[in-house]
């Protein structure tokens, strides 16, 4: 199913981009062969094929995975902070990673 360059600039226009000329011509290709690969999948019987439905939480707490929740004694801030390489006023300091 061709996609046309106006559709293209259509979902473009709706995901809020601007495309050049070259980017509506290969989306428009790129889009006409995800539809096709689409259209076969719907060619698939899928008629025998029970419907998936994540499980519940009463269903996940049977599961064997599951385990409980038991409550234990945490590490304290003052032990955490004594293993720390750097720390002040009971916080981690840690290298700027983004900006500065």
């Amino acid at each position: 199913m061709p996609i046309t360059q106006s559709e293209v600039e259509k979902i473009a226009k709706l995901a809020n981009l601007e495309l050049t000329t070259e980017e509506r011509e290969s989306f428009s290709v790129q889009l006409a062969a995800i539809i096709e690969y689409i259209d076969q999948l719907n060619e698939l019987d899928t008629s025998n094929i029970k419907p998936w439905q994540p499980k519940s939480a009463g269903e996940m707490s049977q599961s064997s995975a599951s385990r409980e929740d038991i409550v234990g004694p945490s590490l304290g801030q003052q032990k955490a902070l004594e293993q720390s390489p750097d720390h002040d006023e009971g916080h981690f300091l840690v290298p700027r990673v983004i900006g500065g």
